[in-house]
Protein backbone atom coordinates (compact mmCIF):
# COMPACT_ATOMS: atom_id res chain seq x y z
CA UNK A 1 0.00 0.00 0.00
CA UNK A 2 1.34 3.46 -0.86
CA UNK A 3 2.16 6.06 1.72
CA UNK A 4 0.58 9.42 2.34
CA UNK A 5 -0.24 11.65 -0.60
CA UNK A 6 -0.31 15.43 -0.38
CA UNK A 7 -3.58 17.27 -0.76
CA UNK A 8 -3.68 21.07 -0.91
CA UNK A 9 -6.89 22.77 0.19
CA UNK A 10 -8.17 26.18 1.14
CA UNK A 11 -9.67 26.82 4.54
CA UNK A 12 -13.28 26.41 3.48
CA UNK A 13 -15.85 25.51 6.09
CA UNK A 14 -15.36 21.87 7.18
CA UNK A 15 -18.96 20.83 6.50
CA UNK A 16 -18.73 22.06 2.93
CA UNK A 17 -15.86 19.67 2.36
CA UNK A 18 -17.75 16.75 3.89
CA UNK A 19 -20.70 17.49 1.63
CA UNK A 20 -18.48 17.43 -1.43
CA UNK A 21 -18.98 21.15 -2.01
CA UNK A 22 -15.39 22.25 -1.62
CA UNK A 23 -14.52 24.25 -4.73
CA UNK A 24 -11.17 25.79 -5.50
CA UNK A 25 -11.15 28.03 -8.56
CA UNK A 26 -9.12 26.44 -11.32
CA UNK A 27 -6.24 28.65 -12.38
CA UNK A 28 -4.52 28.02 -15.70
CA UNK A 29 -1.13 29.62 -16.12
CA UNK A 30 1.26 29.65 -19.02
CA UNK A 31 4.71 28.11 -18.47
CA UNK A 32 6.15 31.63 -18.21
CA UNK A 33 3.59 32.68 -15.61
CA UNK A 34 4.23 29.53 -13.55
CA UNK A 35 7.98 30.16 -13.74
CA UNK A 36 7.63 33.75 -12.54
CA UNK A 37 5.16 32.88 -9.76
CA UNK A 38 7.46 30.13 -8.47
CA UNK A 39 10.46 32.46 -8.53
CA UNK A 40 8.55 35.15 -6.62
CA UNK A 41 7.36 32.73 -3.95
CA UNK A 42 10.81 31.14 -3.57
CA UNK A 43 12.30 34.63 -3.11
CA UNK A 44 9.58 35.69 -0.67
CA UNK A 45 10.02 32.54 1.44
CA UNK A 46 13.74 33.27 1.63
CA UNK A 47 13.64 37.01 2.35
CA UNK A 48 10.17 37.81 3.67
CA UNK A 49 10.25 41.00 1.58
CA UNK A 50 8.05 42.02 -1.38
CA UNK A 51 9.65 40.98 -4.66
CA UNK A 52 10.25 43.68 -7.27
CA UNK A 53 10.53 43.18 -11.03
CA UNK A 54 14.11 44.51 -10.99
CA UNK A 55 15.29 41.77 -8.61
CA UNK A 56 13.49 39.15 -10.72
CA UNK A 57 15.13 40.52 -13.86
CA UNK A 58 18.52 39.75 -12.33
CA UNK A 59 17.37 36.16 -11.65
CA UNK A 60 16.20 35.78 -15.25
CA UNK A 61 19.05 37.76 -16.81
CA UNK A 62 20.05 34.83 -19.04
CA UNK A 63 16.49 34.10 -20.23
CA UNK A 64 15.26 35.74 -23.45
CA UNK A 65 12.06 37.72 -23.29
CA UNK A 66 12.03 38.22 -19.53
CA UNK A 67 13.04 41.84 -19.16
CA UNK A 68 11.83 44.02 -16.30
CA UNK A 69 8.97 45.28 -18.46
CA UNK A 70 7.92 41.74 -19.40
CA UNK A 71 8.13 40.65 -15.80
CA UNK A 72 5.98 43.58 -14.68
CA UNK A 73 3.33 42.54 -17.19
CA UNK A 74 3.42 38.93 -15.98
CA UNK A 75 3.26 40.07 -12.35
CA UNK A 76 0.29 42.27 -13.17
CA UNK A 77 -1.51 39.29 -14.71
CA UNK A 78 -0.75 37.14 -11.67
CA UNK A 79 -2.14 39.92 -9.49
CA UNK A 80 -5.37 40.04 -11.51
CA UNK A 81 -5.70 36.28 -11.03
CA UNK A 82 -5.50 36.76 -7.26
CA UNK A 83 -2.14 34.97 -6.91
CA UNK A 84 -0.07 38.05 -6.01
CA UNK A 85 -0.78 41.25 -4.14
CA UNK A 86 1.01 44.54 -3.70
CA UNK A 87 1.19 45.70 -0.05
CA UNK A 88 1.96 49.29 -1.10
CA UNK A 89 1.71 51.14 -4.41
CA UNK A 90 5.45 51.48 -4.84
CA UNK A 91 6.41 48.08 -3.41
CA UNK A 92 6.98 44.74 -5.05
CA UNK A 93 4.59 41.78 -4.95
CA UNK A 94 3.94 39.12 -2.33
CA UNK A 95 2.01 35.85 -2.81
CA UNK A 96 -1.58 35.50 -1.61
CA UNK A 97 -2.98 32.37 0.04
CA UNK A 98 -4.22 31.31 -3.42
CA UNK A 99 -0.71 31.85 -4.78
CA UNK A 100 0.80 29.65 -2.10
CA UNK A 101 -1.81 26.93 -2.77
CA UNK A 102 -0.96 26.96 -6.47
CA UNK A 103 2.75 26.82 -5.57
CA UNK A 104 2.38 23.71 -3.39
CA UNK A 105 0.21 22.01 -6.02
CA UNK A 106 2.96 22.62 -8.56
CA UNK A 107 5.56 21.15 -6.21
CA UNK A 108 3.66 17.88 -5.96
CA UNK A 109 2.44 17.65 -9.54
CA UNK A 110 5.73 18.59 -11.17
CA UNK A 111 7.69 16.08 -9.13
CA UNK A 112 9.74 18.64 -7.20
CA UNK A 113 8.32 17.11 -4.05
CA UNK A 114 8.08 13.36 -3.59
CA UNK A 115 6.00 12.55 -0.54
CA UNK A 116 7.48 9.76 1.53
CA UNK A 117 5.96 6.36 0.97
CA UNK A 118 5.33 3.77 3.67
CA UNK A 119 8.42 1.84 2.61
CA UNK A 120 10.76 4.84 2.64
CA UNK A 121 10.59 5.78 6.31
CA UNK A 122 13.25 4.02 8.34
CA UNK A 123 16.32 4.22 6.20
CA UNK A 124 14.68 4.55 2.77
CA UNK A 125 14.76 7.50 0.41
CA UNK A 126 13.56 10.64 2.14
CA UNK A 127 12.71 12.67 -0.95
CA UNK A 128 13.39 16.38 -0.40
CA UNK A 129 13.97 16.01 3.34
CA UNK A 130 17.61 16.47 4.22
CA UNK A 131 19.59 13.72 5.88
CA UNK A 132 20.35 16.09 8.76
CA UNK A 133 16.62 16.63 9.38
CA UNK A 134 15.93 12.90 9.27
CA UNK A 135 18.76 12.23 11.72
CA UNK A 136 17.45 14.96 14.02
CA UNK A 137 13.99 13.38 14.00
CA UNK A 138 15.34 9.89 14.68
CA UNK A 139 17.48 11.12 17.57
CA UNK A 140 14.61 13.14 19.05
CA UNK A 141 12.31 10.12 19.21
CA UNK A 142 14.88 7.80 20.73
CA UNK A 143 13.49 6.08 23.82
CA UNK A 144 9.84 6.92 23.13
CA UNK A 145 7.73 3.94 24.25
CA UNK A 146 4.10 5.11 24.48
CA UNK A 147 1.62 7.03 22.37
CA UNK A 148 1.53 9.80 24.99
CA UNK A 149 5.31 10.24 24.77
CA UNK A 150 5.19 10.06 20.98
CA UNK A 151 2.57 12.82 20.67
CA UNK A 152 4.22 15.04 23.28
CA UNK A 153 7.62 14.66 21.59
CA UNK A 154 6.07 15.30 18.17
CA UNK A 155 4.77 18.75 19.09
CA UNK A 156 8.23 19.73 20.35
CA UNK A 157 10.14 18.36 17.35
CA UNK A 158 7.84 19.93 14.77
CA UNK A 159 8.07 23.29 16.54
CA UNK A 160 11.87 23.09 16.32
CA UNK A 161 11.90 22.05 12.67
CA UNK A 162 9.33 24.56 11.45
CA UNK A 163 10.07 27.56 13.68
CA UNK A 164 6.31 27.57 13.98
CA UNK A 165 3.75 25.78 16.09
CA UNK A 166 4.09 22.01 16.56
CA UNK A 167 0.75 20.35 17.32
CA UNK A 168 -0.15 16.75 18.15
CA UNK A 169 -3.76 15.73 18.81
CA UNK A 170 -4.52 12.42 20.48
CA UNK A 171 -7.17 10.33 18.76
CA UNK A 172 -10.55 9.70 20.33
CA UNK A 173 -10.51 7.08 23.07
CA UNK A 174 -13.53 5.39 21.49
CA UNK A 175 -12.66 1.94 20.17
CA UNK A 176 -9.47 1.51 22.18
CA UNK A 177 -8.45 -2.08 22.77
CA UNK A 178 -7.27 -3.57 26.06
CA UNK A 179 -3.69 -4.81 26.29
CA UNK A 180 -3.27 -5.11 30.06
CA UNK A 181 -4.86 -3.98 33.34
CA UNK A 182 -3.33 -3.81 36.79
CA UNK A 183 -4.81 -2.97 40.21
CA UNK A 184 -2.95 -1.62 43.26
CA UNK A 185 -4.47 -1.08 46.70
CA UNK A 186 -3.88 2.49 47.89
CA UNK A 187 -5.71 2.37 51.21
CA UNK A 188 -9.09 1.66 52.73
CA UNK A 189 -11.65 1.60 49.94
CA UNK A 190 -9.24 3.09 47.36
CA UNK A 191 -7.67 1.25 44.41
CA UNK A 192 -5.44 2.44 41.56
CA UNK A 193 -6.39 0.96 38.17
CA UNK A 194 -3.76 1.17 35.39
CA UNK A 195 -5.05 0.32 31.91
CA UNK A 196 -2.70 -0.12 28.94
CA UNK A 197 -4.26 -0.12 25.47
CA UNK A 198 -2.86 -1.84 22.40
CA UNK A 199 -2.23 1.62 20.91
CA UNK A 200 0.26 2.23 23.74
CA UNK A 201 -1.88 4.64 25.77
CA UNK A 202 -1.60 4.36 29.54
CA UNK A 203 -4.66 5.40 31.54
CA UNK A 204 -4.72 5.43 35.32
CA UNK A 205 -7.48 6.36 37.69
CA UNK A 206 -8.20 6.08 41.41
CA UNK A 207 -11.35 4.10 42.26
CA UNK A 208 -13.35 4.65 45.42
CA UNK A 209 -15.07 1.37 46.27
CA UNK A 210 -18.18 0.60 48.29
CA UNK A 211 -16.51 -2.38 49.92
CA UNK A 212 -13.00 -3.46 50.79
CA UNK A 213 -11.18 -5.70 48.28
CA UNK A 214 -8.08 -7.50 49.50
CA UNK A 215 -4.79 -7.46 47.57
CA UNK A 216 -5.12 -11.11 46.53
CA UNK A 217 -8.62 -10.42 45.18
CA UNK A 218 -7.29 -7.51 43.11
CA UNK A 219 -4.62 -9.74 41.59
CA UNK A 220 -7.21 -12.40 40.78
CA UNK A 221 -9.56 -9.83 39.21
CA UNK A 222 -6.75 -8.39 37.06
CA UNK A 223 -5.69 -11.87 35.94
CA UNK A 224 -9.31 -12.72 35.00
CA UNK A 225 -9.68 -9.54 32.91
CA UNK A 226 -6.30 -9.94 31.20
CA UNK A 227 -6.82 -13.63 30.35
CA UNK A 228 -10.39 -13.20 29.12
CA UNK A 229 -10.46 -9.76 27.55
CA UNK A 230 -7.03 -8.90 26.15
CA UNK A 231 -7.64 -7.62 22.61
CA UNK A 232 -11.26 -6.62 23.32
CA UNK A 233 -12.56 -3.06 22.75
CA UNK A 234 -12.81 -1.50 26.20
CA UNK A 235 -16.42 -0.41 25.83
CA UNK A 236 -17.44 -4.01 25.06
CA UNK A 237 -15.65 -5.39 28.12
CA UNK A 238 -17.84 -3.51 30.58
CA UNK A 239 -21.00 -4.88 28.95
CA UNK A 240 -19.64 -8.43 28.84
CA UNK A 241 -18.49 -8.32 32.47
CA UNK A 242 -21.99 -7.30 33.55
CA UNK A 243 -23.47 -10.19 31.51
CA UNK A 244 -21.02 -12.76 32.88
CA UNK A 245 -21.55 -11.55 36.44
CA UNK A 246 -25.19 -12.63 36.16
CA UNK A 247 -24.41 -15.98 34.51
CA UNK A 248 -21.33 -17.01 36.51
CA UNK A 249 -22.04 -15.43 39.89
CA UNK A 250 -22.94 -18.71 41.57
CA UNK A 251 -19.83 -20.49 40.29
CA UNK A 252 -17.37 -17.64 40.88
CA UNK A 253 -19.22 -15.63 43.45
CA UNK A 254 -16.31 -13.83 45.10
CA UNK A 255 -14.34 -13.26 41.88
CA UNK A 256 -17.25 -11.92 39.86
CA UNK A 257 -18.37 -9.67 42.70
CA UNK A 258 -14.89 -8.10 42.79
CA UNK A 259 -14.58 -7.77 39.00
CA UNK A 260 -18.03 -6.23 38.73
CA UNK A 261 -17.34 -3.76 41.55
CA UNK A 262 -14.06 -2.62 39.97
CA UNK A 263 -15.61 -2.16 36.52
CA UNK A 264 -18.71 -0.46 37.91
CA UNK A 265 -16.51 2.05 39.71
CA UNK A 266 -14.73 3.00 36.50
CA UNK A 267 -11.73 0.70 36.06
CA UNK A 268 -12.56 0.39 32.35
CA UNK A 269 -14.45 3.64 31.90
CA UNK A 270 -13.77 5.52 28.71
CA UNK A 271 -11.64 8.60 29.12
CA UNK A 272 -13.25 12.02 28.96
CA UNK A 273 -14.44 12.67 25.41
CA UNK A 274 -12.31 15.84 25.31
CA UNK A 275 -9.28 15.08 23.15
CA UNK A 276 -5.79 15.69 24.48
CA UNK A 277 -3.71 18.15 22.47
CA UNK A 278 0.00 18.98 22.77
CA UNK A 279 1.15 22.39 21.53
CA UNK A 280 4.69 23.74 21.40
CA UNK A 281 6.32 26.76 19.73
CA UNK A 282 4.04 29.70 20.50
CA UNK A 283 7.18 31.76 21.14
CA UNK A 284 8.30 31.11 17.54
CA UNK A 285 5.37 33.08 16.18
CA UNK A 286 6.07 36.04 18.44
CA UNK A 287 9.43 36.58 16.74
CA UNK A 288 7.87 36.46 13.26
CA UNK A 289 4.77 38.63 13.63
CA UNK A 290 5.65 42.30 14.16
CA UNK A 291 2.12 43.72 14.12
CA UNK A 292 1.36 43.69 17.84
CA UNK A 293 -2.42 43.85 17.52
CA UNK A 294 -2.57 41.07 14.93
CA UNK A 295 -0.12 39.06 17.02
CA UNK A 296 -2.41 39.43 20.04
CA UNK A 297 -5.41 38.24 18.02
CA UNK A 298 -3.48 35.36 16.46
CA UNK A 299 -2.15 34.12 19.80
CA UNK A 300 -5.62 34.36 21.28
CA UNK A 301 -6.96 32.13 18.49
CA UNK A 302 -4.13 29.62 18.81
CA UNK A 303 -4.35 29.43 22.60
CA UNK A 304 -8.00 28.38 22.34
CA UNK A 305 -7.31 24.64 22.36
CA UNK A 306 -10.87 23.84 21.29
CA UNK A 307 -10.29 25.88 18.11
CA UNK A 308 -7.13 23.93 17.30
CA UNK A 309 -8.85 20.59 17.94
CA UNK A 310 -11.72 21.62 15.66
CA UNK A 311 -9.25 22.71 12.99
CA UNK A 312 -7.31 19.44 12.99
CA UNK A 313 -10.43 17.27 13.10
CA UNK A 314 -11.91 19.22 10.19
CA UNK A 315 -9.00 19.01 7.78
CA UNK A 316 -7.00 15.87 8.63
CA UNK A 317 -8.94 12.65 8.18
CA UNK A 318 -7.51 9.82 10.30
CA UNK A 319 -9.02 7.27 7.90
CA UNK A 320 -6.97 8.58 4.98
CA UNK A 321 -3.24 8.49 4.29
CA UNK A 322 -2.94 12.07 3.16
CA UNK A 323 -0.70 14.93 4.14
CA UNK A 324 -3.03 17.92 4.14
CA UNK A 325 -1.79 21.41 3.35
CA UNK A 326 -4.31 24.11 4.27
CA UNK A 327 -3.13 27.57 3.24
CA UNK A 328 -4.89 30.52 4.83
CA UNK A 329 -6.73 29.70 8.05
CA UNK A 330 -8.93 32.79 8.07
CA UNK A 331 -12.12 30.69 8.16
CA UNK A 332 -11.02 29.48 11.59
CA UNK A 333 -10.07 33.00 12.64
CA UNK A 334 -9.35 36.18 10.63
CA UNK A 335 -6.13 36.57 12.63
CA UNK A 336 -4.88 33.27 11.15
CA UNK A 337 -5.16 34.31 7.51
CA UNK A 338 -1.37 34.26 6.99
CA UNK A 339 -0.87 30.83 8.54
CA UNK A 340 -0.63 27.41 6.91
CA UNK A 341 -1.50 24.03 8.41
CA UNK A 342 0.44 20.94 7.32
CA UNK A 343 -0.96 17.83 8.99
CA UNK A 344 -1.14 14.06 8.69
CA UNK A 345 -2.77 11.20 10.60
CA UNK A 346 -0.62 8.97 12.83
CA UNK A 347 -1.66 5.34 13.15
CA UNK A 348 -0.63 2.11 14.81
CA UNK A 349 -1.92 -0.84 12.82
CA UNK A 350 -5.62 -0.23 12.36
CA UNK A 351 -5.86 2.20 15.27
CA UNK A 352 -5.74 5.97 14.98
CA UNK A 353 -3.25 7.54 17.38
CA UNK A 354 -4.20 11.05 16.39
CA UNK A 355 -2.96 13.90 14.20
CA UNK A 356 0.47 15.52 13.90
CA UNK A 357 0.74 18.96 12.37
CA UNK A 358 2.61 22.21 11.90
CA UNK A 359 0.91 25.60 11.99
CA UNK A 360 3.28 28.25 10.71
CA UNK A 361 3.50 31.43 8.63
CA UNK A 362 2.87 30.84 4.93
CA UNK A 363 6.57 31.57 4.31
CA UNK A 364 7.39 28.08 5.60
CA UNK A 365 9.79 25.83 3.68
CA UNK A 366 7.05 23.63 2.19
CA UNK A 367 9.17 20.85 0.73
CA UNK A 368 11.07 20.16 3.92
CA UNK A 369 8.07 20.48 6.25
CA UNK A 370 5.67 18.32 4.23
CA UNK A 371 8.31 15.61 4.26
CA UNK A 372 8.98 16.03 7.99
CA UNK A 373 5.28 15.81 8.91
CA UNK A 374 4.87 12.74 6.70
CA UNK A 375 7.94 11.07 8.17
CA UNK A 376 6.95 11.68 11.79
CA UNK A 377 3.36 10.56 11.16
CA UNK A 378 4.60 7.18 9.93
CA UNK A 379 7.29 6.92 12.56
CA UNK A 380 4.63 5.95 15.11
CA UNK A 381 4.16 2.53 13.49
CA UNK A 382 7.84 1.69 13.88
CA UNK A 383 8.64 3.04 17.34
CA UNK A 384 5.39 1.88 18.97
CA UNK A 385 5.00 -1.44 17.18
CA UNK A 386 4.69 -4.31 19.64
CA UNK A 387 7.64 -6.71 19.49
CA UNK A 388 6.93 -10.05 17.94
CA UNK A 389 5.97 -12.81 20.35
Amino acid sequence: MGGPRTRVVGAELPQAERDGKEKMPEVRLSPRERLVLTAIIDAYITTGEPVASQSLARVFADRDGLSSATLRNVMSTLGELGLLEQPHTSSGRIPTAAGFRFYVEQLTQAGRLTVLTRGSGAGGEAGMMSEATRDQIEESFSGVASSHEYLERTSHVLALLSSGLGVALAGSTAGQVLEHIHFSRLGVGRVLAVVVTQAGAVQDRVLTLDREIAHVELETAARYLNENFRGWPIERIRTEVARRAEVERETYQQLMASVEELCRKGALAQEDTAQVIFVDGIANLITVERDRERLRQMLGALEAKERLIELLNAYVDGRQQEVRVVVGLDKASPAMQDLVLIGAPARLGGTSLGTVAVIAPTRIQYQEMIQAVSYIARLSERILESPAD
